[in-house]
């Protein structure tokens, strides 16, 4: 009897085998993708409106349109796939991921997860200088081997039909994390996070603190919880930093609330318009940037567009705008795990006052009040974020 190609693989094949991946997006797609750029409905401007109303149309039209002529999805999927990707099954989900193995025969492995509404994508402009820093002028001991997932739900890593229906919530991803780490041969190793990777970092520590050496991420630790124990014995200067932390957290569009309630009615419009999906991607990258500000001003440009776009462009080829919500709707957006199994670096920390805050909880060894015109600092700040991704582990290598 004739056996179908998938009853064949499934007898080459075993779920926890390591695959070779290559992103190779059909054309179709791609010109589906032009034609319903170019027959957008678009709405009118409301009197008076500009940036304090959301975005722009005349902003997101000028954006829509270099998207739709000039932006060259095909020479970003080749940059792409020049890192080594793989995919294989955990706990019934198909993990996708990159892995870049450094030449230096002493790089320290190291795990980095992405933030939210973002992907890999995120990463392109460090895993070079991290893996192989001799060919970028750094010193070649503080090598990694990188491992860089994505995320369940979010691009290649795509929910099956139906989805799963255990929650993929933050201990999930981590226990998946530990068992990614594991199955590719790596019994001691680093974390790395911003944003949701900010989370899921702190969380494989506590999980796998027997396998892992330290955990990196960009910032979320030192935020006051409202206990007036906290506050005590501030400077004039604590209480200003703080007051203008709380002030950023208080603004915002609502947006977080929507998604943790009602995050399936907001993907029909992902799924079916690729720029009301880049409408609502702009806007959280501009949100989280500082935006809306005094006076509502137009936020800055921090993050090249064609690297907006291919993130952009990466969340529609996959129709994982909504499915990469998740985060919200099982609780998991919040603030990183307070944690003492492995010692921890920040970044983007603030100033010391949120340095004491924090080391109430974790075992602080490296704290930096470093800069970034973007919360998405890989690609704002990509130089910045590896250097201080060195200087951390290189205390304990």
């Amino acid at each position: 009897m004739a056996q179908s190609k998938q009853q064949l693989e499934s007898k080459e094949t075993t779920p926890s085998e390591i695959r070779p991946f290559r992103i190779e997006i059909p054309q179709a797609d791609l010109e589906d993708l032009r034609e319903r750029l170019v027959r957008t409905r678009w709405p009118a401007q409301l009197p008076g409106a500009g940036w304090n109303r959301g975005i722009p149309v005349t902003y997101l039209k000028n954006l829509s349109e270099y998207w739709q002529s000039d932006y060259n999805w095909r020479q970003n999927e080749a940059k792409l796939n020049e890192f080594p990707q793989f995919i294989t099954e955990i706990d019934g989900q198909t993990i996708h991921f990159l892995h870049v193995r450094s030449p230096e025969p002493n790089a320290l492995p190291l795990i980095i997860t992405h933030s939210w509404p973002n992907s890999v994508v995120e990463f392109m402009k460090i895993i070079g200088p991290l893996t192989n820093p001799r060919a970028h002028g750094g010193d070649p001991d503080k090598a990694f081997h990188v491992v860089a997932p994505s995320i369940p739900g979010f691009a290649f890593s795509q929910f099956s039909e139906p989805a799963d229906e255990t929650p993929w919530n933050i201990a999930r991803v981590a226990r998946t994390w530990a068992e990614l780490m594991r199955r590719l041969g790596y019994d001691r190793y680093g974390a790395h996070g911003n944003d949701a990777g900010a989370l899921i970092s702190p969380k494989l520590a506590v999980m796998d603190s027997e396998h892992m050496i330290g955990v990196h991420i960009t910032g979320g630790l030192g935020i006051p919880t409202g206990d007036p124990d906290e506050l005590e014995d501030l400077t004039e200067e604590d209480r200003v930093e703080l007051e203008q932390m709380a002030e950023l957290f208080a603004g915002g569009s609502g947006y977080a609330s929507y998604l943790t309630h009602r995050p399936q009615t907001l993907s029909y419009g992902f799924n079916d318009s690729p720029v009301a999906q880049l409408a609502y991607l702009v806007e959280r990258f501009k949100e989280f940037d500082g935006w809306p500000g005094a006076g509502f001003e137009p936020p800055s440009e921090p993050i090249d567009k064609d690297q907006l776009l291919t993130n952009a462009t990466l969340y529609w080829l996959t129709r994982t705008a909504g499915s990469s919500s998740w985060t919200y709707y099982e609780g998991a957006a919040g603030m990183p795990t307070d944690q003492t199994k492995v010692p921890t670096g920040v970044s983007h920390g603030g100033g010391p006052v949120f340095r004491r805050l924090a080391e109430r909880k974790n075992k602080i060894v490296h704290w930096s009040d470093k800069k970034s015109g973007s919360h998405m600092v890989a690609m704002a700040v990509p130089e910045s974020l590896v250097d201080d991704i060195r200087e951390f582990f290189s205390k304990l290598r």
